[in-house]
């Protein structure tokens, strides 16, 4: 039995791909009209609609990579957004289809932590925060890194997809790592600790190369 780590999803979120940049899903004529929009307003990125193709092709390549990685005994803790809301008025964003529903698709027992895009998705988790006992590690996992613990000096998150992949923060006189175990910076699939742990290492001697 392995142990994987994601974030950040968005099953059936077709809006998630034009604000996160994931252009490899869109097909040919969305990525056109996408470059032509990405860097107008806000507003008008809203009036570009997303084909449903491009969703398809986002929702089975994030589904289709992450069963080639998990087996249907492995454990993945989901650190928030799993998929778009169930609730009325979608607006064109994405398809409404519950947590259950997607989870059925996916190998391996799935832990929820919440997101706060899960609060209308039916993934019915309680769990704000995790801790883990890993590697010889105890591990806080929280969805917004805004809201890591100092009292660990690791924490896996999400919330922030490309914007960074690992970043020292500090409360008070600590310091915190926070590492982003979002889809967006892993190739869109699920990770294991061991491959968090070396990407960390390898930021951790940049580090030391800059001081």
């Amino acid at each position: 039995m392995n142990h994987w780590f994601t974030a950040d999803l968005h099953l059936g979120h077709a809006n998630i791909m034009k604000y996160c940049g994931r252009t490899i899903f869109m097909t040919a004529k969305d990525l056109a009209i996408y470059n032509k929009v990405v860097n107008l307003s806000r507003e008008e990125q809203k009036k570009f609609i997303l084909s449903p193709e491009s969703l398809h092709i986002m929702n089975m390549s994030i589904i289709r990579r992450w069963n080639e990685r998990v087996k249907p005994e492995d454990i993945v803790y989901v650190i928030g957004d799993f998929c778009f809301k169930n609730s009325s008025g979608i607006r064109g964003e994405g398809i409404r289809m519950s947590a259950d529903e997607w989870e059925k698709k996916l190998n391996g027992k799935i832990i929820f932590i919440k997101g706060n895009h899960d609060k209308n998705n039916s993934t019915k988790t309680i769990i704000e925060r995790f801790v883990i006992r890993y590697g010889g590690k105890r591990i806080n996992l929280v969805h917004n890194p805004d809201r890591a613990d100092p009292n660990y000096q690791i924490n896996f998150t999400g919330h922030i997809h490309k914007l960074w992949e690992i970043k020292r923060m500090r409360w008070d006189w600590r310091f915190v790592d926070c590492i982003n175990v979002g889809v967006d910076v892993w190739n869109y699939y699920p990770v294991t600790f061991n491959e968090i742990m070396s990407r960390y290492a390898q930021w951790k001697k940049t580090l030391e190369v800059k001081k």
